[in-house]
């Protein structure tokens, strides 16, 4: 329905139109649950959608964030992106997404032109060990969270860190494979450039020499110098891997891949040799996506709790743009992640 006004939501839920304004600017709290529900019901009801145009002038804030994913070719990206836009929905924001390729340069760019459009947070997800390619909008206060990426030296004292626990993802998924008897295991990462695919590795290390081994035990397969920084290959990337370990002298009997659409590329390259995965080598990923649980046989993983980050990372921003946090007032959230054993991973054989 065109043309439903704020007097039309009030009428609908009972309330006055004070009440509904309250809610569409981010004032809940200045009314009962239960009334909010009511309002809730009946914006969706009439199909309602607020002048962004006139909030803006009332409040003098523009209601929308900036995300940048490295890309959504990667489903964990499309589902965060899907999770974080429920937040803020929800609470009258939209979100403005983008690719970045985990490019500075295209990062840089992306975020200028956010900035140039008056938004004032910003979500981003490159994981980059360094953040100076934005260092100066955030010095004219920019309000971003860097998210999958704990705190690095050199950080802006504003900046707000939110990631699962990679090190301890890492050690879970090792360990499982450890206590199924595997001594001989790969890492498949392509580029350990990230602070994210560094800590996995790390944990990786650390389940290794818990059980008396080390990384000279393993194959640490990264795909070559050359190899491409970006998201949109990685599956291939993991199919690559997965026909030169099986050539090796002494392949691997189990692998653990640097995320879930790498451990699905693996897990092809070892159908192609003839292979079965979960009984010849084994094959762990990390993330959970969607297609996790849906492949042949179904990949064992690390799940990330997206909602709970996604809702984290947002709370952080509407907070810094509405509230006016102190800007030195950064922080870190870790979250821990969850071993979810399905049938891709067996004893050694």
């Amino acid at each position: 329905m065109s043309g439903v006004t704020i007097y039309q939501v009030a009428r609908e839920a009972g309330v006055s139109p004070s009440t509904v304004s309250n809610l569409l600017n981010g004032r809940p709290g200045r009314m009962l649950p239960q009334t909010r529900e009511r309002v809730e019901q009946a914006i969706v009801r009439l199909g309602y959608r607020p002048n962004r145009a006139a909030r803006q002038l009332r409040t003098g804030r523009i209601q929308v964030i900036g995300l940048v994913v490295p890309s959504v070719a990667n489903p964990f990206w499309g589902t965060f992106a899907r999770h974080l836009e429920g937040a803020a929905l929800a609470e009258g924001y939209h979100v403005l997404l983008c690719n970045s390729e985990r490019d500075p340069d295209r990062e840089r760019g992306y975020v200028e032109e956010l900035w140039a459009d008056g938004i004032r947070g910003v979500v981003l997800c490159s994981s980059l060990p360094s953040l100076s390619h934005v260092l100066p909008l955030i010095e004219r206060g920019l309000g971003l969270v860097a998210f999958d990426r704990t705190a690095q030296v050199g950080d802006p004292a504003s900046l707000v860190n939110i990631s699962v626990d990679n090190v301890v993802g890492a050690e879970l998924a090792a360990r499982h494979l450890l206590e199924l008897g595997h001594r001989r295991l790969a890492f498949v990462s392509g580029s350990l450039r990230s602070v994210n695919r560094k800590e996995r590795f790390r944990g990786f290390a650390a389940a290794l020499e818990e059980y008396g081994l080390s990384t000279a035990d393993a194959i640490v397969w990264s795909g070559g110098p050359e190899e491409r920084y970006g998201d949109l290959d990685v599956a291939d990337l993991g199919r690559t891997a997965a026909r030169e370990l099986i050539r090796d002298d002494r392949p691997p009997t189990a692998v653990l891949a640097i995320n879930d659409m790498c451990a699905l590329g693996v897990s092809a390259g070892i159908r192609d040799a003839g292979l079965r995965v979960g009984e010849d080598i084994s094959v762990v990923g990390f993330d959970d996506i969607v297609l996790a649980d849906l492949a042949a046989p179904p990949l064992t993983t690390i799940r990330q709790p997206l909602p709970q980050m996604a809702a984290a990372a947002f709370a952080h921003l509407r907070s810094r743009i509405e509230n006016g946090d102190d800007a030195s007032a950064g922080r870190s959230l870790l979250m821990r992640p969850e071993l979810v054993v399905r049938a891709s991973s067996g004893p050694a054989r």
